[in-house]
């Protein structure tokens, strides 16, 4: 391999880190999609630093901010900073900051699985299942901490819609026109399971609402409908970690992704660590920090941004959020659709939509009750029922086990149709009992 084989940052007590096969034997669909983006460097002129220290720091900082497709937009994080700091428009400080969070996602994913490299699968696989969505995670604990409890809900379910129809549906339908003249297969074991669960997490959404029109006084029904939320969102909690036992130990086979083909071609780049655990540690909590940061920013100015833009809250929480703030998994879950691999494709988009559904949506109930605010499972009829559409629809979809691109047309024309409903709505944000209000401002009957 190359002569940075045997650099220190790439050593563990004093032997080369190498990804063994039983390491490679565990990797997931997300970890391979956060491959698709990145960027190998060139580390001829970074090796020749003499100074030991610096070389490492060089070479860290090397792998971490230029080794993916998108450092492109790296800049936009320091870009949001000075605009915050500097009172430029807020609209401005809104779209940075959805830019800087873009390539701090996939970074996120790549360290991520650079620690795993020295942890094995089954920690790593833990770290995926809890830091995958950390974005939405921290944008949504912000947005509770300012009281925001609609902007939170709209950018879950939002998150949700994203996977199961935009980037499904994209994936197969790139897929079926690359692959036009062949059959493309998938193993509809994993989708059965993802499914169950998506249904468990819509009845326990479902379930909120009905009891709110079930009651004579929509009053009456307020303290039970918490009480039944927080109780429903402990269930979904156990039943995501009986989910990960069952996806990380009992069935790990369901959920592996594919190699052969893929370390063929590259498999001195993926069987190497590139940097150390404890850097690996480092930078992660350094990328969360920032993410914070931003996540902060995009709370704080969404608000302004739809003002100025004359584009409704429930708008950009529910489809611009999750297109800019997953825009780098979505882009590995179409690559890979591109070369005939429907399975990792599937366990992108379906593993997403579970671990916000099944995961961070209760979360952030707990949190929220913890936080003495009161949030429910109630997302309101609208949201609820498109999710719930969604979610049918997928299942439908992938009942066959094969696919072409007329499959992938339909989830992604479903969510355009989702996309005009929400982009004509006119919500007045933290006020969900106004079920429909006109685009010109006039409540209707």
């Amino acid at each position: 391999m190359g002569s940075h084989q045997h650099e220190p940052w790439l050593l563990e007590n004093g032997n080369p880190k190498v990804l063994t096969r039983e390491m490679r034997h565990g990797r997931t669909a997300h970890s391979k999609s956060s491959n698709s983006l990145r960027k190998k460097s060139d580390q001829t002129l970074v090796s020749k630093v003499p100074c030991a220290t610096l070389r490492n720091v060089l070479l860290n900082l090397q792998e971490v901010i230029l080794g993916t497709k998108l450092s492109i937009l790296m800049p936009a994080m320091p870009a949001a900073i000075v605009a915050e700091y500097c009172g430029f428009g807020r609209p401005w400080v809104f779209v940075l900051s959805l830019l800087g969070l873009t390539p701090l996602a996939e970074r996120v994913s790549f360290i991520t699985e650079q620690v795993a490299f020295y942890t094995g699968p089954t920690v790593g696989g833990l770290l995926n299942a809890t830091c995958g969505n950390v974005t939405e995670l921290i944008i949504a604990i912000f947005a509770l901490s300012s009281n925001k409890i609609a902007v939170v809900k709209y950018s879950l379910l939002g998150s949700i819609l994203s996977n199961l129809l935009l980037v499904l549906g994209t994936s197969l339908l790139c897929g079926g026109i690359a692959n036009v003249r062949l059959e493309q297969k998938y193993d509809r074991r994993q989708g059965d399971v993802n499914s169950l669960m998506l249904l468990l997490a819509l009845l326990c959404y479902l379930l909120p609402m009905l009891f709110k029109y079930s009651a004579a006084s929509a009053a009456l029904t307020v303290d039970p409908s918490l009480h039944l939320s927080r109780a429903s969102s402990i269930v979904m909690l156990i039943a995501y970690v009986v989910y990960i036992i069952f996806q990380l130990w009992t069935h790990r086979q369901l959920f592996e992704a594919e190699d052969e083909d893929e370390d063929d071609n590259n498999g001195s780049d993926d069987e190497q660590a590139v940097i150390g655990l404890w850097s690996g540690i480092a930078w992660l909590i350094g990328m969360t920090v920032f993410i914070a940061l931003l996540s902060e920013y995009v709370v704080d100015t969404i608000e302004d941004a739809s003002d100025s833009w004359g584009l409704s809250v429930s708008f950009l929480s529910i489809i611009l959020l999750p297109i800019v703030g997953n825009a780098a998994e979505h882009a590995g879950a179409i690559i890979f659709a591109f070369k005939n691999k429907l399975d990792i494709s599937l366990g992108v988009a379906l593993g997403s939509a579970t671990q916000i559904a099944m995961f961070v949506v209760p979360l952030c109930v707990i949190v929220a009750w913890t936080m003495g605010i009161k949030m429910d499972l109630n997302f309101n009829i609208l949201e609820t029922g498109s999710v719930a559409l969604a979610i049918i629809v997928t299942s439908f979809t992938l009942q066959g086990g094969t696919s072409h691109y007329m499959k992938g047309l339909i989830l992604l024309l479903c969510y355009i149709v989702i996309g005009a409903c929400f982009f004509v709505e006119r919500t007045p944000l933290n006020q969900g009992d106004v079920t429909n209000v006109m685009p010109n401002g006039v409540l209707s009957a």
